[in-house]
């Protein structure tokens, strides 16, 4: 046989692919998760009232949202190297505007609008659209639970990083130094940059399927609407305690470290929960277990409010709730895989998670307005147990069957 008709290995293997994955989410999550470290310093610093640093985070969170089902539309078509790449650059660049702002409006171009649409571009469905196509259906399931569970570890291992930083170097330094950390995000994207490899992993009756066509089952779908409404919830408990958590302790008179000690708690155990939900996704119903999961968070968060406050119950508040964080993401997405197929199911857990991001955005925005006219974080805690509540009772008439296209076509 000649030598040029010897057949080209792929370099870029599911495992590798993977791995790029995890370090794209473990990156962005990280990183997304210090910015409440900054919240008193920068505030106390600039004269600023909560609400202006609170408004840039609720932003960066609605646009993430509101980019997420074009970004992954972009990657499904052009692959999702060239997305994740683009989502690097505007990452690193934001930061670094960051650490330049002197008024609010500069604060929510950087924070707000640069960071919103770096997140989409290397965020979630971006990654798990990818990780999902990569894979075969076998493997699917506890391939994206890895990689989510890989991903998670980053507000365990960043956070403490973003602690250190601020407090050697002071808010402007540290941004810089994050910026840099940002770009490692670029070394990710080669290795997802393809999309043809992945259509050998389609399921039956999702090689022909457009998605024009894709989006009206879905919208026509009782349960991708249900899904998407308790999503909002998720969104709306852990935006909030991600960027008020620090403020909120040292206003109950508790150490300035033990913020950071109870995010990176939270990153660590999110770990073991984001895994853990996707292993018990493959074994029981995952609707069932969203419903679940949204009813402990409402009662973890309904018993951290009702005692006394210490570094004892922060620490065991951070350990239950890192354990249901990102648990309901792999579950989500399993979900809309499992009803839909893989074939767009970037694009309709875009949607889902734009709904996510709508809860983030009012938890974060709430959380500084109320402050600052009340003093006081209450009236979003007592919102968060209702919105809890609410999210368990919408997971349990889930039609979680596939779609007629998917199981006629196995058939």
């Amino acid at each position: 046989m000649a030598a040029n008709s010897t057949p080209r290995t792929n370099w870029r293997t599911p495992t590798l692919i993977m791995l790029a994955g995890a370090l794209a989410l473990l990156l962005v999550f990280g990183l997304r998760s210090s910015m409440g470290l900054y919240l008193k310093p920068m505030s106390l610093d600039l004269g600023w009232g909560r609400e202006t640093f609170a408004l840039a985070m609720a932003l960066q969170n609605l646009l993430w949202g509101v980019f997420s089902p074009f970004a992954a539309a972009v990657a499904e078509k052009w692959g999702a190297g060239k997305v994740v790449a683009f989502g690097g650059l505007l990452y690193a660049g934001g930061l670094w505007m960051m650490s330049t702002t002197a008024d609010p409006v500069s604060f929510q171009i950087s924070a707000g609008l640069l960071l919103g649409l770096a997140q989409s571009g290397g965020g979630t469905s971006i990654v798990m659209g990818a990780v999902g196509r990569a894979l075969p259906e076998e493997k699917r399931s506890w391939g994206m639970d890895l990689v989510m569970a890989a991903g998670a570890a980053g507000q365990f291992t960043v956070v403490p990083l973003g602690q250190a930083l601020l407090t050697a170097y002071g808010w402007s330094t540290a941004f810089v130094l994050l910026a840099l950390l940002a770009l490692v995000i670029l070394l990710c994207a080669p290795v997802l940059k393809g999309k043809s490899d992945e259509a050998a992993h389609l399921q039956a009756g999702e090689a022909d399927f457009g998605l024009g066509a894709a989006l009206k089952e879905a919208t026509a779908h009782r349960g991708f609407w249900l899904l998407t409404a308790g999503f909002f919830v998720c969104g709306f408990h852990v935006a909030f305690i991600a960027v008020h958590m620090p403020a909120y302790i040292t206003d109950l008179g508790l150490p300035a470290g033990l913020g950071a000690w109870s995010l990176s708690l939270i990153g660590l155990f999110n770990v073991i929960g984001s895994y853990a939900a996707g292993v018990m996704g493959g074994k029981r119903r995952k609707k069932n277990l969203l419903a679940w999961l949204y009813l402990l968070r409402a009662t973890t968060i309904a018993v951290f409010i009702a005692v006394p406050a210490s570094t004892t119950s922060v620490l065991l508040f951070s350990v239950a709730m890192g354990l249901l964080w990102l648990s309901t993401v792999p579950l989500t997405s399993g979900l809309v895989g499992q009803i839909f197929g893989v074939r767009f199911m970037g694009t309709l857990f875009g949607i889902v998670f734009f709904s996510h991001q709508i809860g983030s955005f009012l938890g974060v925005w709430l959380g500084g307005y109320l402050y600052d006219r009340t003093g006081s974080y209450d009236g979003v805690w007592y919102a968060g147990i209702a919105l809890g509540i609410a999210a368990a009772i919408l997971h349990w008439p889930i039609n979680d069957k596939q779609v007629n296209r998917l199981s006629q076509a196995k058939a």
